[in-house]
């Protein structure tokens, strides 16, 4: 159970990296119309959003049982907080702004998106932190 935690944070990691990978490189691939892009990317952040909660949930309930340094417990709580706000917030005003897109029409200007990639930044240096904790 004391490394169950760890390995949860950690899966949760590579799932947030690989989708910010994939995330920008979906536009370069040939045929992909930002229309398209749009489209793919509101279901792919849809998945991985409900696959975070998932581990987010499960981290949590596994970290809970045994006595933590409390930096990590702050971590995990501002992890949460940052999905949270990523979900309910931020994303739901991006598939607003991607359906206008795909309907052929222009949204305004929004920095939107600036935020959330700021808080996918902020998040992986947590989960890393969070693992290094745990390690030590």
């Amino acid at each position: 159970m004391t490394s169950l935690p760890l390995a949860l944070a950690c899966i949760w990691l590579g799932m947030v990296l690989a989708i910010s990978i994939e995330a920008p490189l979906k536009f370069r691939a040939p045929g992909i119309t930002l229309p398209l892009g749009l489209g793919i990317g509101r279901l792919v952040f849809r998945a991985l959003n409900s696959a975070e909660i998932v581990l987010a949930a499960a981290t949590a309930i596994t970290f809970a049982p045994t006595p933590r340094p409390m930096t990590a417990t702050v971590l995990l709580i501002a992890l949460a907080l940052t999905l949270v706000v990523q979900v309910t917030v931020l994303r739901p005003r991006l598939e607003v702004r991607a359906e206008l897109i795909i309907a052929g029409e222009t949204p305004p200007e929004s920095r939107t998106h600036l935020v959330y990639i700021a808080l996918e930044c902020v998040k992986v240096l947590m989960l890393i932190t969070f693992a290094v904790i745990l390690l030590s």
